[in-house]
């Protein structure tokens, strides 16, 4: 049996997505990406017996594996009958403060590896580490938290490890929390929510609804090219295990931790992002410091596209919504409503192939094309701001007509994204303030990027992609085949 058909252990629960609906009693629509999947009887009957309470069978259990693997529903593990077993191993460098309010955070529950990453004033992260009774593993000459990371490793002897920043402050729960999750064999890595602690100001408040290393309130499956598609290690529970045997990529100073994760997922581990667990995540609290590091996110883009192309696209466009988003900001209705017509006519094809109502296309097309205007304007704000700006005081165009509408186009793409943002978060900050932070904010990434990419002489992290096929099926399982 191979990992893909091990079945989801006994006496782990479903929750159905919030995004998931059932076209009938054998078919189910969602998951990310978005897809059909369609039950034969056998998956009918392991469907019931689903939704009437925990896996109870291996036809239950392998329609559980296919529903979490493919984002349609998430497992809910049973509670544990023991104390989880893991080390925290917490890199650190120059912040002995931010340690000692991290160690007395965490508390004693359980056992803990400080790596000193070459910091200049080891005394003081010495004496921290003896006060809260962690074990210190020093490092002559810094090489960032990856390596610093394996070294913790190294030495932990528990089935867990929990990674964790000096610049976090949480308590032991994350962990207990977690931990029920690696009942399932097949379960690699989760991680909790991180939630932003910051000052008052501006900058606070924005950051308080836009920090990086929050990825939201929904839980989901972590795979490339899906909803979440990486976890960031200021907070993360493994199976050691599950660990590659390299660790963290040395070559790495930033993206290690997605580039970690990919690997896990590659050798075919389960990833989970569960935000029922929290860890607070102290953020700066001066623009320059978070533009900076904004920078250098950025610049880790090219490089794991090096190691894993096609999984850094800066943005994916469904050609039939983004031909209509085009026509649209060219000021061309009829083409935009053809092109519209012509995406919502595959969509129903491609339904009616399965069998399925078509019911309610217009909405899901015109939602698809809203998001396409709103990342090709993420897009142009990230990689083509001047050229943007210098098209809003320069139009061109015969007309007044022509530049006024080439001028509302171009501002289109630059304020819906911001407008967007705060329509969602509605953060205690206006939205002048929020929109011009969300502009430097992406274009220090977008920035970043194109270092990246012109370090490792890679233009793929800039370049978007297309995808073709608007609705995949999919795979099948002994519960849910898919239709010939």
């Amino acid at each position: 049996m191979t990992r893909e058909t091990v079945p989801l252990p006994e006496g782990f629960g479903v929750e159905f997505d919030a995004d998931t609906k059932f076209v009938g009693a054998d078919v189910l629509f969602g998951g990310s990406p978005p897809r059909l999947l369609r039950l034969n009887a056998a998956g009918v009957r392991a469907l019931g017996e689903l939704r009437s309470g925990p896996v109870g069978s291996i036809a239950s259990g392998r329609l559980a594996r296919r529903l979490t693997d493919t984002g349609l529903a998430h497992p809910r593990p049973p509670v544990p009958d023991r104390p989880a077993e893991a080390t925290v191993v917490i890199p650190v460098r120059d912040r002995a403060a931010a340690l000692d309010r991290c160690l007395a955070a965490l508390g004693d529950s359980y056992p803990v590896i400080v790596v000193d990453d070459g910091s200049a004033d080891q005394e003081a992260i010495r004496v921290t580490a003896e006060k809260h009774g962690a074990r210190l593993r020093r490092r002559a000459v810094p090489g960032g938290p990856g390596p610093a990371r394996n070294d913790g490793l190294a030495l932990v002897t528990t089935p867990l490890v929990a990674f964790l920043d000096s610049d976090c402050v949480a308590g032991p729960d994350w962990i207990t929390a977690l931990a029920a999750h690696f009942a399932d064999p097949m379960a690699g890595a989760v991680a909790p929510r991180v939630r932003p602690e910051t000052g008052g100001g501006a900058v606070g408040r924005y950051l308080d609804a836009r920090a990086p290393v929050d990825l939201g309130g929904r839980e989901a499956r972590v795979a490339p090219l899906t909803r979440v598609s990486y976890l960031p290690t200021a907070a993360l529970l493994a199976r050691c295990s599950a660990m590659p045997e390299a660790g963290f990529d040395p070559g790495l100073r930033y993206g290690e931790d997605v580039d970690l994760i990919w690997r896990m997922i590659d050798a075919g581990w389960r990833v989970r992002y569960d935000p029922a667990a929290r860890v607070g995540h102290v953020e700066p609290g001066r623009w320059g410091a978070v533009l900076a590091r904004r920078f250098r996110y950025g610049s880790s883009a090219a490089p794991l596209a090096r190691r894993h192309p096609g999984r850094v696209p800066p943005l994916v466009l469904q050609a039939w919504p983004a031909e209509s988003a085009a026509a649209l900001l060219a000021r061309r209705p009829l083409a935009a409503l053809a092109a519209y017509g012509a995406g919502t006519g595959q969509l129903v094809w491609l339904l009616r192939g399965w069998g399925v109502p078509a019911r309610g296309v217009l909405r899901p097309m015109a939602a698809s094309v809203q998001q396409t205007w709103l990342g090709a304007g993420q897009w142009a704000i990230q990689y083509a701001l001047p050229a943007v700006a210098a098209g809003l005081v320069c139009p061109g165009g015969r007309t007044r007509m022509i530049r006024a509408g080439r001028r509302l186009a171009l501002a289109s793409l630059l304020a819906g994204p911001p407008a967007a943002a705060w329509l969602r978060a509605r953060p205690d900050l206006d939205p002048v303030r929020f929109g011009l932070g969300y502009l430097a904010d992406e274009a220090a990434y977008g920035a970043g990027v194109c270092r990246g990419a012109a370090a490792e002489r890679l233009a793929e992290p800039l370049l978007p992609r297309f995808a073709w096929r608007p609705l995949p099926r999919a795979a099948g399982s002994a519960a849910g085949r898919k239709p010939r």
